[in-house]
């Protein structure tokens, strides 16, 4: 079983590092990873019961707990009042001392650092001895708590409140960091309506949840409401903003007929609409699904980071303590020849400004926020990201592959000619036709949706890539492209046309050929060009005749075409292709699929695309918009430059001032030090936004 838990509370990174740790040991858990970015919690387990020993375990950890709405955050003032107040403290004690240092000054900068320091320090200390109890050391409550106390008893009081009012201040600045990145992702997700007005039938309404609707009902959209479920206009015209599905802010206009995506606003007059899918089968609630399981799958950069903290934390801590004893204890040996610690107080507060500058805490939580904000931009401009580990390999890709139909072409397909053989009707093949294609899986039957046949199709089976085979009035029929007749060694005149062409068999004797007609995606030969100017290859993968997918190619500029490939051709082809380097395939099919899971990554069209298609696919495009793989690539490479960057510079920092620390570098810089990497490493992973 499987389950995305909310999580509220969790503001360390550190510590959700843990807990997913914790989580993974319970018995009965085979998977568990915790998205620090979304608070989101996925698991793979036995039963019920394991998922409750899970919900009380993370109940039970720190502050966090599982709900199923998350509460408000405190903001504003409220949050920083502990940080004010101990500034405040510790500024009063060091102004009195300055203004006349005696025996009454001295003791009131004692109190006001002893009140400061429990003001700035109480939940790190608290939360410190609770870990400690708990056998969880090494984290940086602890170095904080060990950073600050040691101070205290050498003696530097200023230092040790600075220490740990100074990391506040960065903790603090970090949580509102973290949480205008969340608010952002949040408002994106906020595609869900309340209240849906059903139609009765003596023309009064009612309201009803979302999830109360059935196919069917007719419902009204008032102006500046958000369209409960998938569904169809009954209206004579409508204007919708799809901003928060495609990120075009540009309105749409729909006419009788046209279709209604939940989750977009009316942003026009009312009208009113007939329901096709069901608010669990929506749009909305498919890009909510994807978005609260997106994160929780892990790049090979965060597994990393997370791994690197558990081991050098401690490996610093044993280095601090070298430094503190080890070094004074051989100066005092090689310089003295005595056996004592040598200027052990310098040493020590060295000791200290290693604790303080390790704090992992620019490497564990900019990596994941970095793949958060990815994740969340592409979001926002129609392209949903099933994961953090597929924006990595996005970043590496060298060749896109395009299928043509439904992909580069529209797939919206409409008959434009019939062609008979003299004794036979072109409505008799038309209706033969249409009997088979309304069970087809292809985008091309749907040509044939409103055309009326007499006919029974029976026992039909679909052949991917060639076309369908079945039974009218005992009569064996095929309709197809040419290789099927040929399959069926069905002689025919081959018919050459610019369009789509499905030929008509019956009981072996060709009856005659349909045209279909499709047009290229808007946007496409946009886009084909501004991936090659990128320096990507562009290649269309087709298993149409090789006229067609020709006029296809040559419209949309690619760089290498191929046609008349069955699926399995397709899989070889993107074989071939992946020896040149990471292939991204872009499908919309059920044919699609095998291509999909061999190719490095994948994205399929989020409106037309298939169940297939969709579930196979690493990226969805929402709104079917073509442009939006050349935003995923952008945004991919953004994000994996981002995350080199924090990595190198956190590191580099972090070895500079240790090295400092050696040299005298005072403890409080080194804490503002570490908040100023911090932060610095935040804010550029919230560039990607």
């Amino acid at each position: 079983m499987k389950s995305v838990l909310k999580l509220d509370g969790l503001d360390c990174p550190v510590c959700a590092g843990k807990l997913e740790e914790i989580v993974g040991k319970i018995d009965g858990v085979s998977f568990a990873s915790l998205s620090f970015a979304n608070q989101a919690l996925k698991i793979e387990y036995a039963g019920a019961t394991v998922l409750q020993k899970v919900i009380e375990t993370v109940n039970a950890f720190e502050e966090v707990k599982v709900v199923e709405t998350r509460q408000k955050k405190e903001t504003g003032l409220k949050i920083w009042l502990p940080v004010l107040l101990a500034a405040l403290f510790l500024g009063a004690g060091v102004l009195a001392y300055a203004a006349l240092p005696n025996a009454a000054t001295e003791s009131v900068r004692y109190i006001c650092c002893a009140v400061a320091y429990l003001l700035a320090g109480y939940k790190v200390l608290l939360s410190t001895c609770k870990n400690v109890l708990k056998g969880r050391i090494f984290d940086e409550n602890f170095l904080m708590t060990v950073a600050s106390v040691g101070a205290i008893l050498l003696g530097e009081y200023l230092e040790g409140v600075l220490v740990l009012l100074l990391y506040q201040t960065g903790e603090t600045l970090q949580a509102a960091a973290v949480g205008a990145s969340r608010k952002s992702v949040a408002q994106l997700m906020d595609l869900k309506t309340e209240t849906a007005h059903r139609c009765l039938p003596n023309g009064e309404t009612e309201d009803v949840l979302p999830e109360n609707l059935a196919k069917g009902d007719c419902v009204l959209v008032k102006a500046g409401e958000k369209i409960p479920c998938d569904g169809v206009l009954l209206t004579e015209t409508a204007t919708v903003d799809e901003k928060a599905l495609t990120g075009e802010s540009e309105p749409r206009f729909v006419q009788t007929g046209g279709e209604l995506l939940s989750g977009t606003l009316n942003a026009g007059n009312a009208f009113q609409m007939t329901v096709e899918r069901v608010a669990q089968e929506s749009a909305a609630q498919k890009i909510l699904d994807l978005l609260e399981n997106s994160v929780s799958e892990k790049a090979e950069s965060e597994k990393f980071i997370t791994k690197f903290a558990k081991v050098y934390t401690p490996v610093v801590c044993a280095l601090a303590l070298f430094v503190a004893f080890a070094v004074p204890l051989l100066a005092g040996l090689l310089v003295d020849g005595a056996f004592y610690l040598k200027d052990f107080s310098r040493w020590a507060k060295a000791a200290l400004t290693f604790l303080v500058v390790s704090c992992p805490c620019a490497l564990v939580i900019s990596v994941p926020l970095t793949y958060f904000s990815g994740i969340g931009a592409c979001a926002r401009r129609g392209v949903l990201v099933k994961g953090a580990t597929h924006l990595d390999v996005a970043a590496q890709v060298k060749t896109v592959a395009f299928d043509k139909t439904g992909t580069l072409t529209e797939g919206n397909f409409a008959v434009c000619a019939v062609h008979s053989e003299t004794d036979v009707s072109a409505e008799t093949v038309l209706a033969v036709a249409a009997a088979l294609e309304r069970f087809s899986t292809h985008p091309i039957g749907k040509a044939f949706a409103e055309q009326e046949t007499p006919y029974l199709a029976e026992n039909v089976s679909e052949t991917a890539g060639q076309g369908l085979r079945g039974e009218i009035g005992g009569k064996r029929v095929s309709v197809g492209n040419a290789a099927l007749l040929r399959a069926d060694g069905v002689p025919f005149t081959e018919c050459e046309s610019p369009y789509g062409v499905l030929y008509v068999a019956e009981n072996g004797r060709f009856l005659g050929a349909v045209e279909i007609q499709d047009k290229l995606r808007e946007h496409a030969k946009e886009t084909v060009s501004a991936l090659r100017k990128a320096g990507y290859k562009t290649v269309m993968l087709s298993g149409d005749n090789a006229r067609r997918a020709e006029s296809v190619a040559v419209a949309t500029g690619v760089d290498e075409w191929q046609a008349g490939l069955f699926p399995q051709d397709k899989l070889q082809s993107a074989k071939a292709l992946q020896e040149q380097g990471k292939l991204l395939y872009v499908g919309d099919g059920i044919n699609d699929a095998p291509v999909m899971l061999q190719a490095d990554c994948s994205a399929s069209m989020g409106k037309l695309g298939s169940a297939a298609a969709v579930e196979t696919s690493d990226f969805v495009l929402i709104a079917d918009e073509l442009s939006g793989i050349e935003t995923l690539l952008q945004t991919s490479k953004k994000t994996a430059r981002t995350v080199r960057q924090n990595v190198v510079f956190s590191i580099a920092m972090k070895a500079a001032f240790m090295a400092l620390g050696l040299f005298g570098l005072p403890l409080s810089l080194a804490v503002f030090a570490d908040v100023g990497v911090m932060l610095l490493a935040v804010l550029n992973a919230l560039r990607i936004k």
